[in-house]
């Protein structure tokens, strides 16, 4: 961001997504830990707000995108070098899982609302370590994309 556009408020996003998704990490991983502590109504806090993170991080994601397109500005390459296949193998496997997650979130959300526990641990055995790879690779794809590419140019 350079001029003008470092002006407009939703050049910002990308930061307050990576932040989101920093934060929904943060929140899992503590929620994984009070489970495995026997402290079910801290995880269940934990989640919804890990939910209420990675809710808000896809609006803004949306808005910004958006906006973007709106305002007649494409997609923020990467340059080539040595990072680009590391940083698109990153983003591809970020985007396909963030997709993929989904179903299994909402799953593990009614199976606990339904208080059917074997089940919920049943799903989020798979939910909690996909859902944490997107948390995580969401922040490396905004460092790969908005620190270190800047640098390669």
């Amino acid at each position: 961001m350079t001029g003008a556009e470092s002006t407009l408020w939703w050049h910002h996003l990308p930061v307050v997504n990576a932040s989101l998704n920093g934060l929904s990490a943060t929140l899992l991983v503590t929620a994984f830990v009070m489970i495995k502590s026997n402290r079910p109504k801290i995880h269940a806090g934990l989640m919804i707000s890990a939910f209420v993170a990675s809710s808000v991080f896809l609006a803004c994601y949306l808005i910004f995108h958006t906006l973007k397109k709106i305002h007649g500005e494409g997609l923020t390459p990467f340059p080539a070098s040595p990072w680009r296949p590391w940083y698109l193998g990153i983003l591809l496997s970020h985007t396909l899982l963030a997709i993929a997650i989904l179903p299994l979130i909402f799953t593990s959300f009614w199976l606990a609302w339904k208080r059917n526990w074997k089940r919920h641990h049943q799903v989020s055995r798979f939910t909690f370590p996909l859902w944490l790879y997107v948390s995580v690779t969401g922040v490396v794809v905004y460092f790969m994309l908005y620190q270190l590419a800047p640098t390669l140019r």
